[in-house]
């Protein structure tokens, strides 16, 4: 893939119809740059300070961090067009994660100037932004307080709704169904439950008939809006 047809996928991602015409491209396009990772290979280093943020356009990263005491947590997968780094990057702070390639992957890394020049020249960025990162905020808040007040069930469901409008595409031939490339891992990191819980969920849930696990994704039917969990889970 292209710096280009990369940059314009991430674009149609965040706000469709941006206007990147030639003369804005020509502009730009100095100041992106592509990264190619290889497998195991790391683009954020826990605790050191982004140079720039990220958009992925091809393969998959995987964010975790390590604790005090050596523990591995998965944080979350990213898939194209996910864009990542951008928090440590704009508040100059130290990454709270790292980024790990998990198969061979293309980035778009997005410095500085390029930062400024799609803030204050390309009309509509912005705004695009910020309701990217609001709607994560918005997510991450209402996992921290399922985290205080809802059972297992309940903060697994929302961690799938979470995942499924950030990544989730439609199942062809099978209206109301999803697919979402998920793992168990890191739904068990969302949703703060161990993967024995996510598994034992998932298998009643398949039992229901209200998903079916696939290879790293589940297909699922989202339930109504206001529906909360289907039924009481009995697991661990």
């Amino acid at each position: 893939m292209d710096l280009r047809t990369g940059f314009a996928t991430v674009l149609e991602s965040l706000a469709p119809g941006l206007p990147l015409d030639d003369t804005r491209w020509q502009a730009l396009a100095p100041l992106l740059r592509l990264q190619h990772l290889a497998t195991g290979e790391a683009v954020l280093l826990q605790g050191q300070q982004p140079q720039a943020f990220y958009a992925v356009v091809q393969g998959e990263i995987e964010a975790r961090f390590s604790g005090l005491d050596g523990q591995v947590s998965v944080l979350e997968t990213m898939r194209p067009p996910r864009l990542f780094g951008l928090a440590g990057f704009v508040c100059r702070q130290p990454s709270r994660y790292e980024a790990v390639a998990l198969r061979p992957s293309v980035l778009i890394a997005i410095g500085p100037a390029a930062y400024a020049r799609l803030m204050d020249e390309l009309p509509g960025f912005a705004r695009a932004l910020m309701q990217e990162f609001a709607g994560r905020f918005a997510g991450t808040l209402g996992l921290l307080a399922a985290s205080r007040h809802a059972t297992a069930a309940e903060r697994l469901l929302l961690g799938l709704q979470q995942l499924d409008q950030e990544r989730g595409e439609p199942l062809p031939g099978e209206p109301g169904w999803r697919r979402l490339r998920v793992s168990q891992a890191e739904l068990a990191a969302l949703a703060n439950v161990s993967r024995q819980t996510v598994n034992e969920w998932l298998g009643q849930q398949a039992r229901e008939g209200r998903l079916r696990q696939a290879y790293r994704c589940i297909l699922w039917r989202p339930p109504a809006p206001g529906a909360g969990a289907a039924a009481p889970f009995t697991g661990s």
